[in-house]
C-alpha cells in the first residue's frame, strides 16, 4: 500500500473533542458481559464459590458478604450483596435485609480506618433502567470519597486514576474487618 492509499487521521470524519483515549483493552470483559447476560454467570453467585483472594471478597456473614468491585470508581469502591440471587431491595428478606445494612456500618468504620477516607458515596441501582451493570443481584455501592479525590485528572483528561491495586486494597481491608462487628 502507498502513502496515496493511506487515510489520513485528519481527514476522518467527526468532529475532534476534548477527550484523551486511554486504551483499557481489559475492560471488554465488562463490556462482552453485557451484550450477552444469558450466557454468563452472574458474577455476585459465583463469587462466593471461590477464594477470598481471588473473588476479592474483603468479609462473608450468614446472607451476606462484601466484596470490592471489580471496576471501581475510586479505590476501596465496595459492593454488599446477599448470597440468594434476589434482584429488588423489595425482594430481600429481613435477615438480608438487616445484614446488608450492619455490613455496610462496619465496612464505612473499616474503610475510614485503612483509606482515611473523610466521607461516602452509598447506594443502589435497581435495574438496567436505573443503571444497574448486574441487574439481575441485588448488590449495594459504598464509595469511599476525599476531598482530594475529584482533582484535575478526571476534569481534564477525563481519567479516573485508582492509586493501589484491588488485591493489596482486599487484604488491608480483610485484615482490619472485625471478626464480631
Amino acid at each position: 500500500m502507498d502513502d496515496e492509499q493511506l487515510e489520513k487521521s485528519s481527514d476522518f470524519a467527526g468532529v475532534p473533542d476534548a477527550f484523551q483515549r486511554l486504551w483499557t483493552p481489559h475492560r471488554m470483559v465488562y463490556i462482552e458481559s453485557n451484550k450477552h447476560p444469558t450466557d454468563i454467570a452472574d458474577p455476585f453467585c459465583v463469587a462466593p464459590t471461590l477464594t477470598d483472594e481471588k473473588a476479592l471478597i474483603v468479609a462473608r456473614g450468614k446472607t451476606a458478604y462484601v466484596i470490592l468491585n471489580l471496576f471501581p470508581y475510586n479505590s476501596g469502591h465496595l459492593l454488599v450483596c446477599p448470597y440468594r440471587h434476589v434482584a429488588m431491595y423489595d425482594e430481600a428478606t429481613a435477615d438480608e435485609i438487616t445484614e446488608i445494612g450492619t455490613l455496610t456500618q462496619t465496612a464505612m468504620q473499616v474503610l475510614s480506618e485503612v483509606a482515611h477516607c473523610e466521607g461516602f458515596n452509598i447506594g443502589m441501582n435497581q435495574g438496567r433502567i436505573a443503571g444497574a451493570g448486574v441487574a439481575d443481584h441485588l448488590h449495594q455501592h459504598i464509595v469511599p470519597r476525599w476531598s482530594t479525590d475529584a482533582n484535575f485528572f478526571p476534569i481534564i483528561a477525563k481519567t479516573k486514576a485508582l492509586p493501589q491495586l484491588l488485591g493489596e486494597m482486599r487484604e488491608q481491608l480483610a485484615d482490619a474487618w472485625p471478626t464480631n462487628p
